[in-house]
Formats: C-alpha cells, structure tokens, sequence
C-alpha cells in the first residue's frame, strides 16, 4: 500500500520537491514547434511548476529563459523578438538564447552593466516536433545535458512523424499510469460494434490487428481478461497484454514504459505512439505525443484537423471535459460505447484520471494484478528519486552520448499469433515491420531482460 508521504514523494514537482528534482534530471517537453508563431516567435510556457518564456530569434535558435526580466521583474513573455534576442518591453534590457544580457539602453553610453547581468536560460532542442527543454544540473565532468536516445521517433524522417499535444487537469503520476494499465482497454474503450478501420486513420483502437482480420476493437470487447507480462528493459519496462482467442491463436500487445514519464504503444501495425506526460504543475499536465510511421509519410494535415476537432486553441484545452460531463450521453452508454463518452479515447481516458482527483489518494487503492506494471514502475520511480537524493549515483536514462547510443526502438506489437510461439512472434513482427518500414529504423538491441519485481 502506498502511504501518504510515498505519495507526495512521487507526485510533486515543485524545485525542492523529491520527484520535482529527479524530472529535472531529463528532458522535458515544453512546446510543440507550431505554438511559435512566426510573425512573433515568443511564448510563456510553465513546466515542473517554473514559468519561462520560449522563444526563437532571428537566426533560428531557441532560447528558454526565467519569464521575469532581471532587472525589476516585468513579463518577458511580453517581451519583443528583435536584435537577435528578446528585449523587454520596460526598459528595453535585451537578451539572447543563452541570457546574455546584450542591451541596456536606458543606461549611460559608457555603463557596464549590462556585462554583469545574466538571465537564466535552459537548452533547449527540437526533436520530431517538438521542442524539448532541459532545466536540470549539467553533467559535472563534460558540462552537458544528458544525450536522447536514437528512439523511432527521433530517427525518423520529419514526412514520418506527427506531433501534437492536450492538456488534462490532474497530477502528471495518474495521467501516466493509465498508459501502462493494460486491462481498463478492454471496459473504458469498448465499443459495441465494429468500425470500418480503412476509414479510421490516425485513430487508436480501430486498426485491424496484424496477421489477422480482426479489428482491435472487437478483441477488446470480446477477450476482456488479458494475462499481462512485465519485463525490466535498459530503458524501463516492456508490457505485454495476452488475450488467448483459441487454443491456436493469442492476441499479443506489446507496449513500453520509457522512465521517467513515457509510454510507447502501437496505434495500429504501420504506426507509433510516443508520449510523454508533463507537469505544468502538482495539479496539471500535459500530454505530448509523437506518432511515427513505418509505412508512408503521416497525414499531418489530416491527423491534425482530427485533433483540432476535439482541442482548443492556443492551450489545447479538450472541448469535452469536467464542465460539460466529458459529453456523457445516457443512451449512448447503453447502445454504443461502454463509457457514453464518446468515441474518442482520450476523453476516456481523461476522465478516468481527472475523476482520481487533482491528485490521486493512492493510500485509498486496492492493487490486483492486473496492475503489475503500476506497482513496478512505482518502484522504480522510488529508487530513481531516492538516487537523486543520494547524489552518488544517476538514475535510469540519464544518459551520455556513447549509452544514448544503445537504447534503440523500442518493439510495440499489435498482431495475433500463434498460442505456443507468442514469443517468438512479437519479435519476428517487430523485425518485418522494420525491414518493410519506408525509412530505415535501426532494429532495438536486445539485451537478456530482467525479471520484474
């Protein structure tokens, strides 16, 4: 059972916080590259509970710097994109991508002020869409931020991936959990019929599962009671889902968790789904997402309007939501979809978490085990942020460039096969959808797993 300071321990995210100091340790998504607008290239963005302001200048480089100018505090989110940095509007104190004060121009001709002041500012780089901000300690020997893998998503072509994000109003840690819960699948997004997947692209849950004709969506419905096996993996776990459809065939779903706050499943046989949930703050996140493609380039333009059509603008706030009952429909619920949500499963899924509370009670659960992988990433997040705190040794994916090297992939599957070589199967699957993949996907190294805890 989880107790009150375990909770807290892996929940908040504030600088001085356990799991705060430990996120600060990788990473972190803090905007999709469309939100720069071009005719002004400057945003407030908050992540880990810190407000910066994000900005691009005129040479194309990407500076996150503290939003308050260090002169007196006014809002460089406000501030204006010129002369090869970001000026505040005040006093006119200008600054570059690596908060370098440049201008001070209030102040005498012959003033060295300007010499002395430094605004803090973050790396910042652009990945597959997204811009990705490290706001942690740099490595004491090389002065680096640590290394990204050569994950699909990032080694992808930009025609092969997609982009885009949403914003849930509930702690990060439930948001992420729901990702690596394989059995609520088959009750929150059970749809009573079956939808014609040709016309469903871009949609999760709606593909036909590979090496078969059957559409996920009845797998779902009809095999509600998956054994679920977790593997320790170098870069965190590997799920996988089991329904037996008979004696000579099993549905075999293979999804990861990439630590510290990622998962990464199939959306259909020819496409990805990379997310990451992000803190805004202790009570709201983000997810950001990278859908990549072995097969043709994306649709963007099609993936997007699909999502425009359920998101607002600028915040991506979801048009259903908490105010207007997640679109609960009573008949709907009886006749088509388990939940009366709805056919989109972020909205399940949203509820699900935001209904757990601005931060889940976990000292208030019961855990079966169907919920394996839960209870060992929750481990795992415990020895993480106990290793921050030791300061002697670097917790899981922190890494240099040379082991950024050997973290490859990773495998998802979505296929039916063969009851008695299922494991022989999700690993030959992986390796034809590579060999056929438009680009050249490097193929996951794989290293003995080790047994979960």
């Amino acid at each position: 059972m989880t107790t009150h300071e375990q909770n807290m321990r892996m929940t908040r995210v504030g600088a001085d916080q356990p799991a705060g100091k430990l996120l600060r340790q990788y990473w972190q998504p803090v905007a999709l590259i469309e939100e720069l607008d071009p005719a002004r290239p400057v945003r407030a963005v908050k992540v880990l509970g810190q407000d910066f302001v994000l900005f691009r200048d005129e040479q194309g480089r990407y500076g996150l710097l503290d939003r308050d100018c260090p002169h007196r505090g006014a809002d460089l989110a406000f501030g204006r994109a010129e002369d090869g940095g970001l000026r505040c509007p005040f006093h006119g104190w200008l600054f570059d991508v690596n908060g370098n004060c440049l201008q001070t121009p209030a102040e005498p001709e012959n003033s060295r002020l300007c010499q002395r002041i430094k605004q803090k500012n973050y790396p910042v780089v652009l990945r597959s869409g997204i811009l990705f901000a490290y706001l942690g300690p740099l490595d004491e020997k090389t002065g680096e931020p640590p290394a990204f893998p050569d994950f699909d998503c990032f080694v992808a072509p930009d025609s092969h991936v997609f982009a885009f994000k949403g914003h849930i109003a509930c702690n990060w840690l439930q948001a992420l959990e729901v990702g690596i819960d394989p059995a609520h699948a088959s009750f929150l997004h059970r749809f009573f019929e079956d939808e014609d997947p040709d016309a469903n692209y871009g949609r999760q849950f709606r593909a036909t599962s590979a090496d078969s004709d059957i559409p996920m969506t009845r797998v779902l419905r009809e095999f509600d009671r998956p054994q679920i096996e977790v593997e320790r993996t170098d870069y965190g776990m590997r799920l996988f889902a089991l329904r037996q459809i008979s004696d000579q065939s099993t549905h075999v779903r293979v999804t990861n968790l990439i630590f510290p706050q990622t998962f990464n499943i199939p959306l259909s046989a020819e496409m990805t789904i990379t997310q990451w949930h992000v803190p805004i703050d202790d009570t709201n996140c983000y997810w950001y997402a990278i859908f990549t493609s072995f097969a043709g380039p994306v649709d963007k333009a099609k993936m997007r309007a699909q999502r425009l059509d359920l998101y607002t603008l600028p915040d991506y706030i979801p048009r259903q939501n908490k105010s207007n009952n997640y679109g609960f429909n009573v008949d709907e619920q009886k006749n088509q979809t388990y939940t009366g949500m709805g056919f989109d499963i972020n909205v399940h899924d949203q509820w699900a978490v935001e209904s757990q509370g601005p931060i889940q009670d976990r000292t208030r659960e019961h855990l079966g085990s169907t919920d394996k992988a839960i209870i060992n990433y929750r481990s795992m997040l415990m020895r993480a942020i106990d290793q921050v705190e030791g300061g002697k040794e670097k917790p899981l994916m922190v890494l240099d460039a040379q082991s950024a090297k050997a973290i490859l992939g990773p495998v998802t599957v979505d296929g039916v096969a063969p009851t008695a070589q299922w494991q022989a199967y999700w690993r030959d699957a992986d390796a034809r959808k590579r060999q056929n993949a438009s680009w050249s996907p490097p193929s996951p190294l794989a290293p003995t797993p080790q047994a979960a805890e």
